[in-house]
C-alpha cells in the first residue's frame, strides 16, 4: 500500500470513528488531521497534473479545516462523513484514466 493510499485509509477510518460518541477534542483534531490529509491528497494530485482530484481534495481541505469552522449540524456532518470514507475507499481501487 502506497503513502496516498495510507492517508485515505487512515482518513476514512478517522470519518466513520465521528460517528461514535467521542469528546469534542477528538472532532477537532479529526478536523484538523483531514485538513493536513487532504491537502497532502490535493498537492500530489496537482503534481500528478490530476486538476479535478486537486479540487476535489482542496475543497475537502477547506471544508475540515478546523480555524473557521462551518456549522452543519451532527447529522449533516455524520453524512458528510460517511460519504467522504466511502468516496476515499472506492477512489483506491479505482483505475486512473490512460492519456
Amino acid at each position: 500500500m502506497n503513502f496516498i493510499n495510507t492517508i485515505k485509509v487512515i482518513l476514512s477510518i478517522l470519518f466513520l470513528l465521528c460517528l461514535l460518541d467521542m469528546p469534542y477534542g477528538f472532532y477537532q483534531l479529526v478536523r484538523f488531521i483531514g485538513m493536513l490529509g487532504f491537502a497532502i491528497l490535493a498537492f500530489n494530485g496537482h503534481e500528478q497534473g490530476k486538476s479535478t482530484e486537486m479540487i476535489v481534495y482542496g475543497g475537502l481541505a477547506l471544508l475540515f479545516q478546523p480555524f473557521f469552522k462551518i456549522a452543519l449540524g451532527r447529522d449533516i456532518w455524520n453524512i458528510v462523513d460517511v460519504v467522504v470514507a466511502i468516496g476515499l475507499i472506492v477512489s483506491i481501487f479505482l483505475k486512473p484514466k490512460e492519456r
